[in-house]
């Protein structure tokens, strides 16, 4: 029998850094008595016992077999979208978001309606079971074949794991989770990477869909250390609107699809339900116009999406203007503005700028330039701008009007909802028209101040 060899490490517990030998000051974070002793694992001949598998030889990359992993869907259409057509197996995924944003609600109704075709296999660190089957009840989930284990150590939810063979693992959280072999609170940067690591490795080797469920920090970013992000296939951000009727599934990152795709959700009292068409929830406008309001279209992941670019300017009342964006970067607003004065002639050096994007939309792409560039103007002059007018492109600091991608998706989208007049980059009007549509293409900002 070969013998067994115990390989350990110091690592400190608050930032994950990794010392040869014990020392009592943490140099990379200037913590003290955090370096803590963990076992690494037993090692032997060929395997590192629970985070690799067995090793492999050297392969020639013309010789791997490159056909592509079958999907299967999760039930839900926005999910599918999100994860770029749904579950691959050996997957592993990262869900993250507010406390109450809908994480174990929305994956419980996808395991739900998975385990008619699928098993499953859902373990709970957080809730105890009757929790859970409570809030199955309240929103008439089918829950006959859905199993269920209340857990947080590492080893015994690979043994379960092992007995069961489920094609879909779901962790809620890894933040809770605990490995024997590591001297730390759960929660503790050394436990969640360990942890992490340990599923990661046995979703690898066994097929399986792994998806975990993290917690969030106040400034918005995934608690723990980086490498959790680093290990996992896709990352997955769940948030809530301002108004909190809807919630938000965007793709950080994805190995299998498209990043910074877009799912939306509405938050019902049967839970959360798709919104099919999501620019019709965000065009709620008012039957009187009002000046500082416009409609531009985003391209969100494989889709458009119409949103309403509101501003409102007013004169400085304390000193010193205030340039304020909610939905925009503020540096991006400042450009505008010294586009705005330079190239379009406009004083706006003695005016409050606020603008806003409608929805709780964060707006990640530069299309909306000129829509935010041509609000501000509205709004300045007091003028109101046609309800059935869409504009967007970018806005270039000679002040020109750069195209954008997906320019003839974006109009085409825009009449679908009723839009017969647009403002776009020269570049993106279509050469033949767009049938229902009257297509303004300009060239520099001066351009598009004459067309209004």
């Amino acid at each position: 029998m070969a013998k067994v060899k115990v390989k350990t490490g110091y690592v400190c517990s608050d930032c994950g850094a990794t010392y040869p030998k014990w020392q009592g000051h943490c140099t990379a974070c200037n913590a003290w008595s955090t370096v803590k002793e963990v076992r690494l694992g037993s090692e032997r001949p060929g395997r590192r016992d629970g985070f690799a598998g067995a090793s492999s030889p050297v392969t020639l990359l013309s010789s791997v077999d490159c056909t592509e992993e079958s999907r299967f869907s999760s039930g839900s259409d926005e999910f599918d979208r999100v994860l770029g057509g749904g579950f691959v197996p050996g997957s592993v995924i990262l869900m993250g978001g507010d406390p109450g944003a809908g994480k174990s609600t929305i994956l419980l109704q996808t395991m739900c309606h998975a385990a008619s075709a699928r098993e499953v296999l859902y373990v709970s660190g957080e809730e105890s079971l009757q929790q859970i089957a409570g809030r199955a009840k309240r929103l008439q989930l089918p829950v006959e074949r859905v199993k269920m284990l209340a857990e947080t150590s590492v080893e015994r939810v690979l043994e379960a794991a092992d007995a069961e063979r489920p094609e879909v693992l779901v962790i809620d959280s890894i933040q809770v989770m605990q490995s024997a072999g590591v001297d730390a609170a759960p929660g503790g940067v050394s436990q969640v990477r360990e942890s992490a690591a340990a599923l990661t490795c046995y979703a690898k080797t066994s097929g399986l869909v792994l998806i975990m469920v993290g917690h969030v920090t106040k400034d918005q970013s995934l608690a723990g250390p980086m490498t959790l992000s680093h290990m996992v296939d896709t990352q997955v951000m769940l948030s809530s609107t301002e108004d909190a009727r809807y919630r938000l599934m965007r793709t950080t990152k994805n190995r299998f699809g498209p990043v910074n795709e877009l799912g939306v959700f509405a938050m019902t009292e049967k839970g959360l339900r798709e919104v099919k068409n999501p620019s019709a929830i965000f065009l709620s406008r008012t039957d009187n116009a009002a000046p500082g309001s416009l409609i531009s279209v985003l391209w969100e992941g494989t889709r458009p999406l119409l949103v309403e670019i509101q501003s409102l300017v007013v004169s400085a009342q304390y000193g010193s203007p205030r340039r304020l964006g909610i939905g925009l970067d503020q540096n991006r607003i400042a450009m505008i503005l010294a586009v705005i004065t330079k190239h379009g002639g406009l004083v706006l050096s003695d005016q409050d700028v606020f603008v806003n994007v409608v929805g709780g939309i964060r707006v990640l792409e530069t299309s909306a330039d000129l829509a935010v560039a041509l609000a501000i103007v509205s709004s300045l002059r007091n003028t109101v701008l046609p309800q059935d007018l869409l504009v967007f492109g970018e806005v270039g600091l000679s002040g020109e009007i750069r195209p954008v991608s997906n320019g003839e998706a974006r109009l085409k989208e825009g009449v679908k909802h009723g839009f017969t007049r647009a403002i776009v980059p020269k570049g993106n009007a279509p050469k033949r028209g767009v049938p229902g549509m009257e297509v303004v293409g300009v060239a520099s900002l001066a351009e598009a101040l004459d067309a209004i």
